[in-house]
């Protein structure tokens, strides 16, 4: 049987990244993305919805989301599902879903002004990839950083043309 674990995600942080250390030292960042959608209903009212997905990266990858990400940063995130499970306190057995990060883009958001000034639009613009070799805690080798990708960015109108009084 073929299976596949891969998941994109383009969404905001929910909050400031949290960066921890393992009892052996590697480094460890957790934060939540927001991830939109929007719909029409049959009656042709619009509704939004909105997705929180807990993210995990190891290591340099962790060290660069906790240095460089804020509650609110725009990211492209590609990694796996995982399942994490664990047992409370009083007994009881909790699991949830993350996603275990390989590559987090710090996407920029920068805003044109028109020739006359009078229009802007916000312009996102891919930064800085970081990648991770290896997606999880292991003993091998950990001096190895990852990968950066710096000419990778793209152009694309997020939304209307806003005109200033």
């Amino acid at each position: 049987m073929i299976t596949l674990n891969k998941v994109f995600l383009v969404g905001n942080l929910a909050r400031d990244p949290d960066l921890r250390h393992t009892p052996s030292g590697t480094p460890v960042t957790e934060f939540r993305l927001a991830v939109s959608d929007s719909y029409t209903t049959s009656s042709g009212e619009k509704h939004d919805r909105t997705c929180f997905i807990d993210v995990v990266s190891w290591r340099k990858l962790a060290e660069s989301c906790a240095e460089y990400l804020k509650k609110g940063s725009p990211v492209f995130v590609e990694g796996r599902l995982e399942q994490d499970t664990w047992t409370t306190n009083d007994g009881q057995r909790r699991s949830r879903i993350r996603v275990v990060a390989y590559s987090v883009q710090f996407i920029r958001r920068e805003v044109e002004r028109s020739a006359s000034g009078r229009h802007i639009r916000i312009v996102e613009k891919g930064g800085d990839t970081v990648r991770d070799e290896d997606d999880g805690p292991s003993d091998d080798d950990l001096s190895e950083p990852p990968t950066r990708d710096d000419d990778n960015g793209y152009d694309e109108d997020v939304g209307d043309d806003v005109t200033l009084d």
